[in-house]
């Protein structure tokens, strides 16, 4: 399977080989003279492609999500089985992952398609997306990973399931994105099919979430105020902002929005992306293509979201921003 996954251009880093880097599509298309475009993230949160590192710290996930587009079954973990890996240091990876990085786009450089500017910002990486594969919070050292990213000047995404709220509790990327893909128990065991019921652990991390959000409120405040952070305070804890991503499988999980929001009430996140389910990957092994919603669809379910929530939760939640090639909503709190 691994040599299956370097076919499909991931290259794996560190000496023991749980770690891994990609280039995504977008990032191909960021480099062309043309301009041929971004990805949702560059339009919702500002992030360019051509200077994201796509990694991951675990190629490991405790969950066999049926939409999810990677291999998940090849490398799942099973908490109640005594399954040992060895772990290498943040600085192994984030050292591998900027020389594979470099390596991954040195092809482009000869091509006459290439813009010569983005191609020297590329150079340059900005931004680590901790969301290639696997669940990164099984990696057990992801706090001191994302303040690793951070001290080489780079900002960080950590997209997690939310099985390990102790994790959550102990990170402070950039931004924090946690999957919520059911609304209830039941529809949850029918979506991510793990070996043991989490769910109790989702929702602890939406409450992590939560208090996230208040930490953050009352951080601004002070800001506000003029009174100076405490002393010893890590700058990047202040910084990181909340989301919780939604991606809906028609016949599945595209149900029972009051569900949803009172998660959501729970999380009090910052943005809320409502995603289609893509028919791309080791996805189309597991679902029809019926099963991927259309734009009109998933727009349509972010406002009944959005509306709920707003009247519901105590603050202002309106849908701001959308992509339809990418069959994306953006909810965000005012």
């Amino acid at each position: 399977m691994r040599k299956t996954l370097e076919k499909q251009g991931y290259h794996f880093v560190g000496p023991h080989k749980h770690s891994a880097v990609k280039t995504c599509l977008w990032l191909w298309k960021a480099m062309r003279r043309e301009g041929e475009g971004n990805c949702y993230k560059g339009k919702f949160y500002g992030i360019a492609a051509h200077r994201c590192v796509q990694m991951t710290p675990s190629i490991f996930c405790n969950q066999r999500c049926v939409h999810c587009w990677r291999p998940l079954e090849a490398f799942n973990i099973n908490e109640k089985k005594e399954e040992e890996v060895v772990w290498d240091s943040p600085e192994e990876i984030v050292d591998g992952c900027l020389k594979e990085q470099q390596r991954l786009i040195s092809g482009f450089k000869g091509s006459h398609k290439t813009d010569k500017n983005t191609f020297a910002e590329a150079q340059t990486p900005k931004h680590a997306a901790i969301s290639l594969i696997g669940e990164p919070t099984l990696y057990p050292q992801l706090a001191e990973l994302v303040q690793e990213f951070h001290s080489r000047g780079m900002t960080t995404f950590v997209v997690t399931n939310g099985t390990n709220p102790e994790v959550v509790r102990k990170i402070s990327p950039s931004q924090l994105y946690l999957s919520l893909n059911a609304p209830n128990e039941e529809i949850y065991k029918k979506v991510a099919h793990p070996d043991y019921n989490y769910w109790s652990r989702v929702k602890e991390s939406l409450e992590e979430l939560g208090r996230k959000g208040k930490e953050k409120e009352r951080e601004e405040k002070e800001r506000e105020e003029g009174e100076e952070a405490e002393e010893g305070e890590e700058e990047g804890k202040r910084r990181t902002r909340t989301v919780v991503r939604i991606t809906c499988v028609e016949g599945l999980n595209i149900q029972n929005p009051e569900g949803y929001v009172e998660l959501l009430k729970i999380a009090k996140p910052d943005f809320v992306e409502v995603k289609a389910f893509m028919h791309i990957g080791y996805s189309r092994r597991r679902l029809p293509r019926e099963a991927m919603p259309s734009h009109s669809r998933v727009k349509a379910f972010a406002s009944e979201i959005a509306e709920q929530l707003g009247s519901g939760s105590g603050a202002d939640y309106k849908v701001v921003n959308e992509s339809e090639v990418s069959r994306v909503v953006l909810v965000s709190k005012k």
